[in-house]
C-alpha cells in the first residue's frame, strides 16, 4: 500500500495528466495576459493603415510567451508537486522587461516590412524588393525565436540575447528549421481556418518550441553560462 502510494504521480498517466494541466493552465494564463491587445485587434479593421496599432495591442504578447515559455521549461512530471501557474508568474516577473526590450524593437521592425509589402506599390521599387523584404521578414522572425527562448530561460543583456539569437540561426540549422516549420503550421492555421485557432494552441506551439531549442539550450547553458 505505502509502495502504491508513493508511485502515485509518478506514473505515465499521471505524467500525462500533469502536462495537459500545465498546458491549459500556461493557456489560460496567455490569453489572460494577452486579452487587452486581442480585444484591440478585434476592434481594428483590416486596412493596412492600422498597422501600427495592431503592432500596439501585440506588445503584450513578448512578456506573455516569455513568461509561457519560463513555466513549460520549469513544469513538474508529477501530478502531486504542480504548479505551472506558480511558474508562469515566476516568468513574468523575470522576463517581462528583457523580453519587451527584445521584442518591442523586432514588432516594430516587422511592423516597417510589412507597411512597406502593403503599399509597395507606391514605393516604385523593383518587384525584388518585395521578395528580399518577405524573406528580411521571415529570417527576423527566426531570429526573435531563438531570442524568446534565451530570454526566457537565461539572465544576459539584451545586446548579448540578440548576438547569440543571431549566431544560433546558422549554428544549429534544425532548430531554425522547427522553428520555421512552426510558423508556417500557425500561419496556416490562421489562413485555412480561423484567426483564433493558433492563439487557442499557443501552449501547445510554445512547448514545441521548447522542444526543438534544445540543442541551443544546451550550448549556451554549457558554453555560454558560468
Amino acid at each position: 500500500m505505502s509502495s502504491a502510494a508513493s508511485d502515485f504521480g509518478t506514473g505515465v498517466l499521471s505524467r500525462a495528466a500533469a502536462l495537459v494541466h500545465t498546458l491549459l493552465t500556461v493557456e489560460a494564463l496567455l490569453l489572460a495576459a494577452t486579452a487587452p491587445g486581442v480585444a484591440g485587434l478585434l476592434a481594428l479593421g483590416p486596412d493596412p493603415s492600422n498597422l501600427p496599432l495592431a503592432a500596439l495591442c501585440l506588445l503584450p504578447l513578448g512578456p506573455a510567451a516569455s513568461a509561457a515559455l519560463y513555466a513549460l521549461h520549469h513544469r513538474d512530471r508529477d501530478l502531486t508537486d504542480l504548479y505551472p501557474a506558480r511558474a508562469c508568474l515566476r516568468g513574468w516577473r523575470l522576463n517581462a522587461l528583457p523580453a519587451l526590450k527584445l521584442w518591442t524593437p523586432l514588432l516594430t521592425w516587422l511592423t516597417v516590412i510589412a507597411f512597406t509589402l502593403t503599399h509597395f506599390a507606391a514605393t516604385g521599387l523593383p518587384g525584388w524588393w518585395a521578395v528580399l523584404l518577405g524573406i528580411v521578414g521571415v529570417v527576423s522572425l527566426l531570429w526573435g525565436a531563438h531570442a524568446l527562448v534565451l530570454t526566457s530561460l537565461f539572465t544576459f543583456r539584451a545586446r548579448d540575447t540578440a548576438r547569440l539569437a543571431a549566431y544560433f540561426l546558422l549554428r544549429h540549422g534544425r532548430a531554425t528549421l522547427a522553428a520555421a516549420s512552426l510558423l508556417v503550421l500557425a500561419a496556416g492555421l490562421t489562413a485555412l481556418l480561423t484567426e483564433a485557432l493558433p492563439a487557442l494552441l499557443a501552449a501547445p506551439l510554445l512547448l514545441s518550441l521548447l522542444h526543438a531549442a534544445r540543442p541551443v539550450i544546451a550550448e549556451t547553458r554549457k558554453d555560454f553560462t558560468a
